[in-house]
């Protein structure tokens, strides 16, 4: 049996401290503070309450007190007028009546007195709580004030170590951003440099094709070549042209003009049309 009730202790105890942790996380000091303060002003409304109920049954001992005496003062008139009329036996029975009353009103007075006395006792408790629940107001404001200054502190802080390590996150971040960009920058670099040199043609114009490029070389050749004779033979259809415009029998000028003739078609680039 001592084993289970060590083990119920125990379980007992870890319950309650984690109620206890429980009930710390969820208590805010100033709703604690504000229901103290409320408890406080309940209890000084019931402590004035109960002056007042006091004031309330003193007053009415002496309203009782007031009505016996006018009584009594009554009975002892009475009495005074039996004497004064020669009736003696009406002046004791006044006189038995007002000794009755007197005896009621020794006790309200008694009572009257006690009364007063409570009521005295009930409103220095009044004023003494009333010194304390303003002190308790105060201080209370100002715990609440600290409190909450704390508390906003405390959340400042805590969004400070957020942002601090959000901050590193975001420095981080920024490091492969800046390293990425660099080598972004780098392969751009390199590319430009390829293009630059011709080594991407063949990438970017397709396979290459040493045939068709030879055969592309011969054909710019040709062409060329047929201006060439296409030259040719505008210069040798303009020269028998000069040689029918040249006189007769005349030899310096027959090879004057073949010589021309001749310096034209070596020359093309000098060689005009007719005019």
């Amino acid at each position: 049996m001592v084993a289970p009730m060590g083990v119920m202790k125990r379980v007992t105890m870890v319950f309650r401290a984690k109620a206890n942790k429980a009930l710390d996380r969820m208590e805010d000091p100033r709703e604690t503070l504000d229901y103290s303060y409320q408890t406080q002003l309940e209890l000084l409304q019931k402590v004035r309450r109960g002056v007042a109920d006091v004031a309330t049954s003193r007053k009415r001992v002496e309203l009782q007190i007031n009505q016996l005496q006018g009584q009594a003062d009554k009975l002892d008139r009475q009495a005074r007028d039996a004497l004064g009329a020669g009736r003696e036996d009406l002046a004791r029975e006044a006189l038995t009546r007002k000794a009755g009353l007197q005896g009621q009103l020794e006790d309200l007075q008694g009572n009257y007195e006690q009364l007063q006395k409570e009521e005295e006792q009930l409103g220095q408790a009044a004023q003494r709580l009333q010194v304390k629940v303003d002190a308790f107001r105060t201080r209370k404001e100002t715990i609440k004030a600290t409190y909450t200054a704390a508390e906003a502190q405390t959340r400042i802080n805590e969004a400070f170590a957020g942002i601090s390590e959000e901050m590193g996150d975001v420095g981080l971040a920024i490091q492969r951003a800046e390293d990425k960009t660099a080598q972004m920058r780098a392969r751009a670099g390199a590319l430009d440099e390829l293009m630059a040199s011709g080594a991407l043609e063949d990438m970017v114009g397709g396979p290459h094709d040493d045939i068709q490029a030879e055969l592309d070389r011969m054909g710019a050749g040709q062409g060329v070549d047929r201006e060439l004779e296409k030259m040719k033979a505008e210069i040798a259809q303009s020269a028998p042209r000069q040689l029918e415009g040249a006189q007769p029998g005349s030899a310096d000028g027959a090879s004057a003009d073949a010589t021309d003739a001749t310096a034209a078609a070596a020359d093309p680039a000098e060689a005009g049309e007719p005019e």
